[in-house]
């Protein structure tokens, strides 16, 4: 009998959970628990990690798991190698379900750096009022590039103040818009956007902002990741499952 494990934490993820829910086909869903108020969902849930990828090899196992999708942000590269290693290790089978990532358009000023110590190392220069829309786990590695005023976008209002000497906090959830970006962007005066490249429409507000404005984006590049086979709506994924969707496609969220 088919059984899915969802891991989840993206809009993409929600929509097919509630594809799934629709069709009554058994499945689970599984949030890493970096949010203070996940969305609830309308499957089984559980919350947390699962202690690399042997512990989520035995997950599977004990619970029977037949298919695995990984539909975790473009940025949990952790996960995803554990996804595919314990699919790997039990037969499971995997699809990943991803986002296209953005490309720049032609009045885009992007510099495009390969991960985020390469992002703080093209910050050096002077001091800039920077949109730092990166989340709240890699804040700490900008302390490094003190000069600037960082404005910060985060989902929850983390229990420490972020270690960086001069910033501003605003606390917001997704999906964005260009104008609530443009507001965002003149209010703090907004010199450079830093942010990874999650790709999808939810997200892309702030680069439609950018680009309005003139603002230069320093632009993330994805983590490479071992071959998988990927899809990038919960349609394609129920096809791969044999159940045809008719669910819609929502809207991401992202930083």
């Amino acid at each position: 009998m088919m059984k899915v494990l969802i891991l989840g934490g993206t809009t993409e993820a929600s929509a097919l959970a509630r594809a799934l829910a629709e069709r009554e086909i058994p499945a689970l869903f599984s949030y890493a628990g970096r949010v203070a108020a996940p969305k609830p969902q309308p499957l089984p849930t559980r919350i947390g990690g699962f202690g690399g990828a042997d512990g989520l090899a035995d997950f599977l196992a004990t619970q029977r798991i037949t298919h695995l999708v990984d539909a975790t942000h473009p940025f949990a590269e952790q996960m995803s190698r554990h996804a595919v290693a314990a699919a790997e290790q039990t037969g499971t089978a995997l699809i990943a379900l991803t986002r296209p990532p953005w490309a720049p358009q032609e009045s885009d000023r992007w510099q495009r750096v390969a991960s985020i110590e390469a992002a703080v190392a093209a910050l050096a220069g002077a001091p800039e009022r920077v949109l730092l829309a990166i989340g709240r786990m890699h804040l700490a590695a900008f302390a490094a590039r003190p000069e600037h005023h960082y404005v910060l976008r985060l989902v929850d209002l983390p229990e420490e103040a972020p270690p960086l000497p001069r910033h501003t906090l605003t606390v917001d959830r997704g999906p964005f818009t260009r104008e609530g970006d443009l507001a965002l962007m003149r209010e703090h005066g907004v010199e450079r956007l830093v942010c990874k490249n999650a790709g999808g429409a939810g997200a892309a507000a702030k680069l439609e902002a950018a680009r309005a404005l003139g603002i230069p984006v320093l632009m993330i590049d994805r983590p490479a990741l071992p071959p998988r086979r990927e899809a990038h709506s919960p349609d394609a994924v129920l096809d791969w499952l044999g159940h045809r969707s008719t669910t819609d496609d929502g809207t991401d969220r992202g930083v």
